[in-house]
């Protein structure tokens, strides 16, 4: 659980303070989003609900997305599916 806190933590202290061209650049907005959608789909199964597609909204509304989608699994999350929303979430901040 830590481990998934800590990340989020680290990729929303390296992109809450973008503006939008830096969105923009190299699709990072698009990556970022990814990764929202990720998080969604995990909380979802944690819960039992049904998958269903997360508005793609405008870039700088990503960090609050992120947010809300890790608190939703640090709150219904067995520690296999945040083992894995972990990886993605590092694995996207490599990416940036």
């Amino acid at each position: 659980m830590t481990d998934f806190a800590t990340s989020t933590d680290r990729l929303l202290t390296q992109v809450r303070h973008w503006e939008q061209p830096r969105w923009s650049a190299n699709g990072r907005g698009d990556r970022v989003y990814a990764l929202v959608q990720l998080l969604a789909d995990l909380a979802a199964d944690a819960e039992g609900r049904p998958r269903r597609p997360v508005p793609r909204e405008h870039d700088m509304i990503l960090p609050d997305q992120i947010r809300v989608m890790a608190d939703d699994l640090l709150a219904t999350a067995a520690p296999d599916q945040l083992g894995e929303a972990t990886a993605a979430v590092d694995a996207v901040r490599e990416k940036l």
